[in-house]
């Protein structure tokens, strides 16, 4: 029997399949498989998330330090806790204010003058951009009694006038520019010529009153043409270098303290009333203002509640991000946190215990408890606002029970800190040598003629700075009046005023001395130039500064100028102790003591310091952070080969299942033939 085999789907007698694949569901099958594969990626965000959660806690931990050591800033400094307010029945007129060292008592102020400053006006010109004039213009201040106008010595300043500032508009911006301690502004008094320039100096008093000398480019220093027209010399003739009017006369502040007359160049007054610092803004009448000065404790009060305030923040903040929840079995971002831990181990040692170095007479306070602050069970702070107000009375008390205090019992030392290293305790202080200014000392009588060109030039070094002046030739009246010109053309040379140098002209029987005010072996004074034999003589003595030299607790310390500061690595590391006078040997000793907020600003900035411990922590957590994002990275390109490979291998499984497919169905086929056929 012949066997026929057909195709049902083909009438021509050939096999052929209805497409090939096995109908597989590959995208699912891939899409299960890199669900489990992604479960890493998943892993990796998961710890960034609790790396951020940690890093955001830190944040708060560290905005809590700061808020708390902003709250040490005032106990730190006792200057700013004086214990002593004063008020005034007149603020209109005294306005007073009570600082260190003021005395409790009612005192009568009468004011009868305030100080003024000099105004000089010119005449009237149409316009602003009207033309003044060129050349230079000098301005000196001194007194004026008597006909006859005193430099003050403090140095006279010199404006240039160029051809683009020769306007009224011109010469006010130039003498505002120098910056010479003279204000120029532009008045208009409404009338046809009314604009005029007006000179105020920005120092009241009458030993400010002021002299302009002109260098006029006409040729003409005192007419009133030209630049000359702003001349001001109060002892000239009107028209004849007294071009300028005086409107405003400067004067001194009269008034008188408890029936005291006292005369000031201001009208802030520091040194009337001990302690106490008034600002006169009127004339009294009558009998003038009551200042009374009396127990303030609104100032060491506020600091204190808010110190308590800001670590109680602090530690709140602190117990909710370590808190552990036992209901729900779980814990908070930062609970068991080794940084925090320290933290609040260090703080709390702190404040649980007595500060060391404080006095116990009864007038200074060793411990928070004795100014009115508790530590409560839960470790919170809570304040006794009587026992506070109490112990506020004290400045003092206050001050050594938070501040770093120095004080030595050597009234001609004053006593400063910095740093953190200073060790608690009293300092013997030994001084082998007292700071000295630097001279020279003239070998003769200076001479009194001085000529232009001849021995009017001096080129000055004082301090190590260097500048030419020249004096005003003339034959000058007494030594003393050279002295004057010498002191004033030094100190008013720029370079030794910008360096902060300045010197003290002194005459002693016709010989000058100058002496640099610096103390220190910087100090130094040196003259040359034409005129120097002529001030000083042939043969001047030049003598260096000395620095201050001696011993604190028995240790060799370091000076400069008059201040001693102890050895590098010494107990008392960070003392400076300004020796202003006395004698050499022994002078007494300095105390030091360390208060609570000292001790904690000392503790918080070892955390919040930009290489500190809370900055270590946060800087390994964006390390952390930044390199499991290159894991993530590197874990996604890898990620995406898998996911590759698996389709690959499925398209691959897919395609020869759909072979095997098509073979079932062609043998099925001819097999059934077969069984047709031979029926």
């Amino acid at each position: 029997m012949a066997t026929t085999i057909s195709s049902t789907s083909n009438t021509s007698g050939t096999l052929t399949a209805n497409g090939v694949g096995s109908g597989l569901d590959i995208s699912g099958l891939v899409s299960k498989l890199m669900a489990v594969e992604n479960q890493k990626l998943t892993n990796l965000d998961n710890q960034k998330s609790a790396y951020q959660s940690k890093l955001s806690a830190y944040g708060q931990v560290k905005s809590a330090l700061g808020t708390f050591q902003a709250a040490l800033a005032s106990l730190k400094n006792p200057s700013s806790l004086s214990a002593l307010g004063a008020a005034s029945t007149d603020y209109t007129a005294v306005i007073p204010n009570a600082g260190a060292g003021a005395v409790e008592g009612t005192y009568s102020v009468q004011v009868t003058q305030l100080a003024k400053a000099v105004k000089l006006a010119s005449a009237g010109y149409a316009a602003t951009s009207d033309t003044v004039g060129t050349g230079t213009l000098t301005f000196d201040f001194g007194t004026y009694a008597g006909g006859a106008f005193t430099s003050n010595g403090n140095g006279v300043k010199t404006v240039t006038i160029g051809a683009d500032q020769q306007s009224l508009t011109g010469v006010r911006d130039a003498v505002n520019a120098a910056n010479i301690g003279v204000t120029a502004t532009i008045v208009n008094d409404g009338s046809t010529n009314g604009n005029r320039l007006v000179f105020t100096s920005n120092a009241t008093g009458a030993a400010n009153s002021m002299k302009v000398t002109v260098a006029d480019a006409d040729g003409g220093n005192t007419d009133a043409a030209g630049l000359s027209a702003l001349a001001f010399d109060p002892a000239a003739a009107a028209g004849s270098g007294k071009n300028l009017e005086q409107k405003v006369a400067a004067q001194d502040a009269k008034l008188t303290v408890d029936g005291i007359a006292i005369s000031k160049t201001t009208n802030v007054v520091s040194d009337a009333i001990q302690g106490v610092t008034l600002t006169l803004t009127k004339e009294t009448t009558g009998d003038g203002a009551k200042v009374p000065v009396s127990s303030d404790t609104s100032a060491p009060t506020k600091a204190v509640n808010d110190f308590v305030t800001a670590y109680n923040t602090l530690l709140g903040t602190l117990k909710g991000l370590t808190k552990y929840d036992a209901t729900a079995n779980k814990a908070s971002v930062l609970t068991g946190d080794s940084l925090v831990r320290s933290i609040q181990s260090r703080v709390s040692g702190i404040l649980g215990n007595a500060v060391s170095g404080l006095a116990t007479d009864g007038t200074s306070t060793v411990t928070l408890r004795q100014a009115g602050i508790s530590l409560k069970a839960d470790g919170s702070l809570s304040v006794d606002a009587a026992k506070l107000a109490a112990v506020a009375k004290s400045a003092d008390g206050i001050g050594r029970l938070f501040g770093s205090i120095a004080k030595a019992t050597d009234s001609a030392v004053s006593a400063a800190v910095s740093g953190t290293a200073t060790t608690t305790g009293s300092y013997a202080l030994n001084v082998s040598q007292l700071a000295t200014r630097g001279t020279l000392a003239g070998s003769g009588a200076a001479t009194l003629d001085i000529v232009a060109g001849t021995n009017d030039t001096l080129d000055v070094t004082v301090d190590g700075i260097t500048a030419t002046i020249t004096l005003a030739a003339k034959t000058y009246a007494s030594a003393d009046a050279l002295a004057t010109e010498v002191q004033s053309k030094i100190n008013g040379a720029t370079a030794i005023a910008n360096g902060g140098s300045q010197v003290k002209v002194a005459n002693s029987g016709g010989v000058l001395t100058l002496t640099s005010t610096r103390y220190g072996s910087a100090s130094k004074v040196a003259l040359a130039g034409n005129g120097a034999s002529a001030i000083v003589g042939g043969s001047p003595l030049a003598t260096l500064g000395l620095d201050v030299a001696g011993t604190i607790n028995g240790v060799a310390g370091m000076g400069s100028g008059q201040v001693l500061k102890a050895a590098t690595g010494s107990a008392g590391e960070g003392l400076a102790l300004t020796v202003s006078g006395g004698s050499t040997g022994d002078r007494g000793t300095v105390a030091f003591s360390r208060g609570y907020a000292s001790l904690l600003d000392s503790v918080l900035t070892d955390f919040l310091d930009s290489d500190g411990a809370v900055a270590t922590r946060t800087n390994g957590i964006n390390k952390s952070i930044t390199d499991l994002g290159k894991q993530r990275t590197a874990m996604e390109v890898r990620l995406a080969k898998v996911q590759a490979t698996y389709q690959a291998q499925f398209n691959a499984l897919d395609t020869a299942l759909g072979k095997m497919q098509v073979t079932s169905s062609y043998l099925t086929q001819q097999l059934a033939a077969v069984k047709a056929n031979s029926g």
